[in-house]
């Protein structure tokens, strides 16, 4: 097992040049004539995040084959709708507040950030009509498609509080993985990778993004302060994740009575909801989901270490390592 501790520097370091070109390329991606679209777009590209989709688009790429326009289409595509994915679930879960920022719909309100959602999207889709990457376009359409069913099914769920361990493993695949799987295939795709490799790489975003989203998951049992996310935000919100849903399932009747009546009518109580996350932790709810991320973890590593060593490799599994080792 890989211990040492890496940042996202070290990781992006084999595609850093490409990761530099980029930073042009999306930019350009995004330039309009309407101003007020312009200056929107500024502001998230200041704020971008760690850009780990790309660099999967990049790493992938490089690791079955070679780098070329076609990676840079697929990089963008996936970076342009995963950013009009985040404005929309910002307006969805109405957050005003995005990695220690101000969200676009907290500064120019609902309406124009569901407008800039919706242009960023179709700029991405016309990038990959605009370059003949019909291929690119099947994967990440099938991507919006999963993701917008995670998110409803999650939606139908929470109303019904009936969520069992098979549903939580497709609703996250669905809402989370779906869009990971696609930046490593599309990586081999871009390289010209054989179908085989292709669909090896998908597998190992597949099992990457679940493993990211279980983490997530497990930030809502963390203490406050020591990340961005609210501490119990998913009970807050009525999502039953694989922590509670496994802490429910052997427990008295009246135990899973009083836990589901927080839920019900008390999510909104700090002092409740810090009394279910307690309850959680005391029934394995925590330990359950950690061993579960480690499988998935371990899953991914597998089939990286079926392609020869490189440097490629060496930073995707290190990415692995952070995906379950970042405090945010």
């Amino acid at each position: 097992m890989n211990l040492k501790k890496t940042s996202i520097s070290d990781i992006k370091a084999p595609v850093k040049e490409e990761m530099d070109q980029f930073e042009t390329y999306f930019k350009d991606s995004m330039k309009t004539k309407v101003r007020l679209l312009n200056v929107i777009n500024r502001y998230i590209i200041k704020r971008k995040g760690k850009e780990i989709r790309p660099i999967l688009v990049f790493l992938s790429a490089k690791l079955a084959g070679t780098i070329n326009d076609s990676t840079y289409t697929a990089a963008a595509l996936t970076q342009l709708l995963h950013t009009a994915t985040l404005i929309h679930d910002d307006v969805v879960d109405e957050a005003y507040e995005r990695r220690g920022f101000f969200s676009v719909n907290a500064l120019w309100k609902t309406k124009a950030a569901v407008l800039v959602g919706d242009f960023l999207l179709s700029k991405g889709l016309l990038i990959a009509l605009d370059n003949n990457e019909f291929g690119q376009l099947k994967v990440v359409s099938d991507a919006v498609r999963e993701m917008s069913e995670g998110e409803l099914l999650q939606l139908e769920k929470s109303r019904k509080l009936n969520i069992t361990e098979e549903v939580y493993f497709d609703i996250i695949y669905k809402k989370t993985a779906s869009l990971i799987a696609s930046c490593t295939e599309l990586g081999a795709i871009s390289a010209g990778a054989s179908e085989e490799d292709q669909q090896k790489l998908k597998q190992f975003g597949s099992h990457l993004g679940i493993a990211f989203q279980m983490k997530d998951d497990l930030f809502d049992y963390e203490k406050q302060g020591t990340i961005g996310k609210p501490t119990g935000n998913d009970i807050k919100e009525k999502k039953l994740t694989l922590p509670l849903i496994y802490a429910l399932r052997n427990i008295s009747d009246k135990d899973r009575r009083w836990a589901l009546k927080i839920i019900r009518k008390h999510n909104k109580n700090k002092v409740k909801v810090n009394e279910l996350i307690s309850f959680v932790k005391d029934n394995g709810g925590i330990d359950y989901t950690s061993q579960k991320m480690i499988e998935y973890k371990q899953k991914a590593m597998n089939i990286l270490h079926e392609f020869p060593t490189s440097e490629a490799r060496e930073a995707l599994i290190n990415l692995v390592d952070y995906t379950i080792s970042r405090n945010k």
